[in-house]
């Protein structure tokens, strides 16, 4: 087979790594249009049993990349000044440049041609037997099949930066001013620094003039309200710039002979932290459809949108809970701590009082502590 992958990301690194030790004399090569050592963002988050899928796949690079992340058990919830500690939410952290160089290695180690700064076109794609569209949001793939690729724009504006302020644990924090209101969400990444995305409504957006400020007044403006959480510590930009979330949704996960995974197929929201989860789980399932069905690629992409597809969608009925629990966060924001703590531990609808009361005990102990009689 000869096999291109747009995109240098996770997803598309480690479905080339997985494909040329199974497939050894195929041609398999990633094309990716950023330089090396070029990301946006900074860290990446997973919960604790989200590499379970990359284990399975692949033991030793699961070990390599267990050694290089950042691990906490709780969830620090922080609404009027008051930390709330959620126990039964395992996490993990890795910077996102760690990630992609640990991946890249893989990849190259395995045989697979990495090319940076090339940007796929039309003619790039001609010529191959498969090509997996890797290559996120602003795809160039899927201009090049009827995908029937739906985007709906969230109203919410956020924006991401990084901080050497290290957290003990993801967290969340709630703020509110003049102009209306914020949340944080911020984790360490590595052992000295950390990301930390402020998110707020359209009403505050505009109110607090966001619209119109210069990118170093908007650092400032969240230094200044969130200076009580970052000590001492400044707030770092990378290309920084406030966003709304686009909640993609391709109807049609493969044409002809090319695939779509990761963020090029649909869009997980930041706030349940699994989009890069995701991508890497859809890596492994394509991989396993090529296993079970060889040259066979006609038959492998149909395979991996059966299978792969009811596990994706019911996943994206708790993100779409999720993000919309975010869209309301001015009136959520009149709930005294606790009530709004656990508002949030239910947003998805797939967690309730008796299950809360399995995975966090602790939790739920202070919860039915504050109740009336």
């Amino acid at each position: 087979m000869r096999v291109l992958v747009v995109g240098g990301g996770p997803a598309g690194l480690f479905f080339a790594g997985l494909l040329k030790r199974s497939f050894p004399a195929s041609e398999v090569r990633v094309v990716e249009q950023t330089a090396p050592g070029t990301t946006y963002g900074f860290g990446v988050v997973f919960s604790e049993s989200a590499l379970g899928h990359l284990a399975e796949a692949d033991p030793d690079l699961h070990a390599r990349i267990a050694s290089a992340l950042e691990t906490w058990q709780d969830l620090t919830f922080v609404h009027r000044d008051r930390p709330i500690p959620i126990d039964g939410n395992g996490f993990c952290g890795i910077a996102r440049l760690s990630l992609l160089a640990i991946l890249e290695e893989y990849a190259c180690e395995a045989g697979v041609t990495v090319r940076h700064g090339e940007r796929a076109t039309r003619e790039t794609l001609a010529g191959h037997d498969l090509v997996v569209g890797a290559d996120g949001l602003n795809s160039i793939v899927v201009a090049a099949g009827d995908f029937r690729r739906d985007i709906e724009w969230l109203t919410n504006r956020f924006i991401w930066y990084g901080t050497s302020q290290v957290f003990d644990t993801l967290s969340l924090t709630f703020r509110a001013n003049a102009d209306g209101h914020f949340v944080a969400h911020h984790y360490r990444y590595s052992p000295r620094m950390s990301t930390f995305i402020v998110e707020c409504d359209a009403v505050t957006f505009e109110k607090a003039g966001f619209s119109a400020m210069p990118g170093d007044r908007s650092l400032a403006y969240c230094e200044r309200l969130f200076a009580a959480d970052l000590g001492k510590h400044r707030l770092i930009s990378n290309r920084s710039s406030w966003r709304r979330f686009p909640i993609v949704r391709a109807r049609r996960w493969h044409v002809g002979n090319i695939v779509l995974i990761g963020d090029a197929l649909r869009t997980v929201h930041f706030s349940i932290g699994s989009g890069t989860r995701l991508a890497l789980e859809d890596a492994v399932a394509l991989w396993w459809s090529f296993l079970r069905h060889s040259a066979d690629i006609p038959t492998a992409l149909r395979d991996f949108e059966a299978t792969r597809r009811p596990v994706v969608d019911k996943f994206l009925v708790a993100a779409a809970g999720s993000s919309i629990w975010y869209e309301g966060i001015a009136e959520r924001m009149t709930l005294a701590p606790l009530d709004l703590a656990y508002d949030y531990m239910t947003r998805s609808g797939r967690v309730d009082a008796s299950r809360l009361r399995r995975i966090a005990p602790r939790f739920m102990g202070l919860y039915d502590a504050d109740r009336p009689d």
